[in-house]
C-alpha cells in the first residue's frame, strides 16, 4: 500500500483520544504520565498481538491458546534473570541490558519451539474447523498452564525490574518511569522490523499475498504450508518476548497471566483488522491509552472500557481499522 492510498483517518485516533482525555484529567503532568504509561502498555500488547494477527489473517486459525506462550516467556525470564543477579542488581543500565536481552532471546527461542510443537500436534489437525480450533487450543493452553506449574510451581513469582530500570525521569512536573520508555522503544523496534520484513522482503510479499489470496499463492508453486508454520513460530516467539515485557511491567508472573492478557489481545486484533500489523499497532495503542485514562478517571468503568472502544470502532468500521482479509 502506497502513502497515497493509505487511509490516514485511523491514525488520527491515537492523538485524538489523548487530546480528549487532556481536559478530563486536568493536570498536564498527570496527563503526560498517563499517556506515556498507556503508550508503553500498548506497545507491549502490540508485541504480543502482532504475530497472532498474522496467524489469524494468513492461517485462518482461531488460536485461543496464544496465552500459554506469553506465560512461558515470562517464566523463562524469571529463571534467566534469577541466574544473573549480579547483573540485574547493578545500577548501570548497560549491565541490566546484558541480563535482560539474553532473557528475551531465550524466552523467544523456547516459546518458538513450543509453538512449533503446538502447531504440529494441536492446530494442524483442525485447520478449517473453527469450533474445534477454539476448543482444542483452549485445551492446549490449560495443559500448558499446568505444565508451567509443574516446572515453576503454582504460586506467583516476583519478576522485579533490574536496578537501573527502576525509578522515573522528571519531565517538568511529570514523572515518567524509565521502564515504560524502554517498552516504547522496544515496541517501535519490533514494529519497524515487522513493517520492513512485510514490505521489503520476498517472505513478506508472500505473507501479504497469502493473507489476501491464499489459493493464488499456492497456484504459483509456493509451499504455503511451510510459510504457515514459520508465521506461527514467529508469532509464538513474539508472544514470548511480550511475556517478558509484560512480566517486567507487572513485576510478577503467574501461570494464568496469558489467559488474562488474551482478552486484550483479541480486542486489539478485532479493532485493527485481521492480518494487519499497522492495525494491530493502532489498536494496541488505543487499548493502552483507554485503560490508563479510564483507570484514573473512572476505575469502575475501566473493566469494560476497551470493549466499549471496540464496539464503537466496529460501528464505524465493521472489518476493523485496516482490514486485510474479509475472514
Amino acid at each position: 500500500m502506497s502513502a497515497r492510498d493509505l487511509d490516514w483517518r485511523p491514525l488520527a485516533l491515537v492523538p485524538l483520544l489523548a487530546l480528549i482525555a487532556a481536559p478530563l484529567v486536568g493536570s498536564a503532568s498527570t496527563w503526560l504520565t498517563l499517556t506515556v504509561a498507556g503508550l508503553a502498555m500498548g506497545m507491549i500488547i502490540f508485541i504480543i498481538a502482532s504475530g497472532l494477527t498474522l496467524v489469524f489473517g494468513l492461517m485462518d486459525v482461531l488460536n485461543f491458546g496464544h496465552g500459554v506462550f506469553i506465560a512461558l516467556g515470562a517464566f523463562v525470564a524469571t529463571s534467566v534473570l534469577g541466574a544473573m543477579g549480579d547483573w540485574t542488581a547493578s545500577a548501570a543500565l548497560w549491565r541490566n541490558l546484558v541480563a535482560v536481552l539474553p532473557a528475551m532471546v531465550v524466552a523467544m527461542l523456547v516459546a518458538g519451539a513450543v509453538g512449533l510443537a503446538f502447531e504440529r500436534f494441536i492446530v494442524r489437525p483442525v485447520y478449517g474447523q473453527h469450533l474445534k480450533q477454539i476448543l482444542i487450543t483452549m485445551g492446549g493452553m490449560i495443559i500448558g498452564e499446568e505444565l508451567i506449574k509443574v516446572v515453576w510451581g503454582p504460586q506467583q513469582i516476583p519478576l522485579p525490574l533490574p536496578a537501573g530500570m527502576r525509578g522515573s525521569l522528571l519531565v517538568g512536573d511529570a514523572a515518567i518511569e524509565k521502564y515504560r520508555l524502554i517498552a516504547v522503544v522496544v515496541g517501535l523496534a519490533v514494529f519497524a522490523l515487522l513493517a520492513w520484513t512485510l514490505a521489503r522482503t520476498k517472505v513478506g510479499l508472500l505473507i501479504r499475498a497469502g493473507v489476501q489470496d491464499r489459493e493464488m499463492v499456492e497456484s504459483l508453486g509456493y509451499r504455503i504450508r511451510r510459510l504457515f508454520v514459520g508465521v506461527f513460530v514467529v508469532g509464538s516467539a513474539l508472544a514470548g518476548l511480550g511475556g517478558v515485557m509484560w512480566g517486567l511491567y507487572q513485576q510478577s508472573v503467574v501461570p494464568q497471566m496469558g489467559a488474562q492478557v488474551n482478552i486484550l489481545i483479541f480486542i486489539v486484533i478485532i479493532i485493527g483488522g485481521l492480518g494487519s500489523t499497522s492495525g494491530a499497532l493502532i489498536g494496541a495503542l488505543l487499548v493502552g491509552l483507554m485503560a490508563n485514562y479510564t483507570g484514573f478517571l473512572l476505575p469502575k468503568v475501566a473493566l469494560f472500557s476497551n470493549i466499549a472502544l471496540m464496539v464503537a470502532i466496529l460501528l464505524w468500521r465493521p472489518q476493523g481499522l485496516f482490514p486485510v482479509t474479509s475472514r
